[in-house]
């Protein structure tokens, strides 16, 4: 809009409806000009909300893994996190997002070249393009603190960077052009609103194989088959952990709409809002009664993974389910937490703040329940999706793990377990005040 358009007339938009006060413009020129760039600011806003509530999702998964993890390790948690978000603001720009959706046109990946923000004069378009590349790098960073709470407590610190790297540049941006860089799983019609399998899944596939080759903990299981319990330190860090989350899905899930310019997107947003609330709402009751029923007491952590889990859940899906779809939804992924936890131990994968479950499981079944409620998508399309990602991300992942673990090695000698990861890697402890290392199993 031109200096002398807007001494021409005054636009206010309220309820949907236009009040033009012309000059030199006719208003039938004005009102549709206004109506454009009205819709581009409100779409512009969506994006940067829900990019900081995403952003601070980042705080909610430091806080979880240090109050899950020993007391000789919280700092090395919280290094991890704020190291791996940077890490992924750079290399999505530097590959990642135009390797996600630039130039895909129905393929498998797009072009490697870092990103182009065009000066704010020349920014056309629904919304700013900067606004997109925010929202956009913020799912990325998501997925890499997945990996980093599995993983606590004896993996080295660089060769986990590196990994973070790999991955947020080059591993999640080529499997998410399949889907939302309108690639060849989209022509299939395979749907994930949110991310449930392009962010969680893949998440969750990474850690898996992560788990895999380094191996269990110290003291984690015994020579008969027990499990030994290993307390993290503090339920109200992880609590508080949880409900940051919370906050910052109704960002990843609700900003999803990718558009606020109309009444129709505001309602839809909304309707998002409630069906992520219910959802969560639900995972943490089913994992409150279940973990009661099952284990004779309730334990905090099903409970707060129950919320995660189920807002893993409603991720694929969360603007055309019902409320008490949602809830269903939500509540299933609280069940998958309950008993998908017990059954890693029994398998001797050790996965310290369960992201395993709730976040590759729960995002599994959000995926495959996305048909249920949405009749434009099919049970075989998800599968494909599931399968397709699931295979790419694991041998992807599962290379690197390997390579990084014949070069440099990717987990701490049983001494520096011992020891913490604090002292060892990071050299600074986070509670000094309970003694060097704190506890020591």
């Amino acid at each position: 809009m031109t200096l002398n358009s807007k001494l021409g007339y005054l636009t206010l938009a309220a309820g949907g409806g236009l009040l033009a006060l012309t000059g030199p413009a006719s208003a039938q020129d004005a009102a549709p000009a206004a109506a454009a760039d009205t819709a581009f600011v409100f779409n512009t806003l969506l994006f940067l909300i829900g990019g900081f509530l995403v952003m601070w999702m980042a705080a909610g998964f430091a806080m979880l893994e240090a109050g899950l993890v020993r007391a000789k390790n919280v700092s090395m948690q919280c290094t991890k996190n704020i190291a791996l978000y940077s890490i992924a603001g750079l290399m999505y720009w530097v590959i990642g997002y135009n390797l996600m959706y630039s130039g895909v046109d129905g393929g498998w990946m797009g072009t490697p070249v870092p990103v182009s923000i065009p000066d704010p004069s020349q920014d056309t378009g629904d919304y700013a393009a900067a606004s997109d590349w925010f929202f956009q790098m913020v799912f990325c960073a998501t997925t890499a603190s997945i990996v980093s709470g599995t993983l606590a407590e004896r993996i080295k610190l660089w060769p986990f960077l590196i990994f973070t790297a790999v991955l947020t540049g080059v591993i999640y941006p080529i499997q998410g052009s399949w889907e939302w860089g309108a690639g060849w799983l989209d022509g299939l019609g395979f749907s994930d609103f949110a991310g449930s399998t392009l962010v969680h899944s893949t998440g969750g596939w990474a850690a898996l194989m992560g788990a895999l080759i380094l191996g269990a903990r110290h003291g984690k299981y015994g020579k008969g088959g027990e499990v030994h319990a290993i307390p993290g330190s503090s339920m109200p860090l992880a609590t508080l952990g949880t409900f940051i989350l919370w906050l910052g899905w109704f960002g990843f899930n609700g900003a999803s709409q990718l558009a606020l310019g109309s009444m129709a997107d505001a309602s839809a947003v909304s309707r998002i809002f409630v069906n992520t609330n219910l959802a969560a709402a639900a995972g943490v009751v089913v994992a409150l009664i279940l973990s009661q029923i099952v284990y004779k007491k309730v334990d905090i952590t099903f409970i707060l993974n129950g919320a995660l889990a189920g807002l893993v859940s409603i991720t694929a899906e969360p603007l055309t389910p019902s409320p008490i779809w949602a809830i269903i939804i939500g509540g299933i992924g609280g069940v998958i937490v309950v008993f998908a936890v017990p059954l890693l131990d029994k398998l001797k994968i050790d996965d310290v703040v369960g992201a395993i479950p709730v976040h590759l499981l729960a995002g599994i079944w959000g995926t495959i329940a996305v048909p249920i409620t949405n009749p434009d998508v099919t049970f075989g399309a998800q599968i494909i999706g599931i399968v397709a990602i699931g295979i790419f991300v694991s041998v992807a992942s599962a290379i690197l793990w390997f390579i990084l673990k014949a070069t440099m090695g990717i987990r701490v000698s049983p001494e520096e377990e011992m020891s913490g990861l604090d002292q060892v890697e990071i050299g600074i402890e986070a509670y000094p005040e309970f003694g060097r290392g704190g506890q020591t199993l």
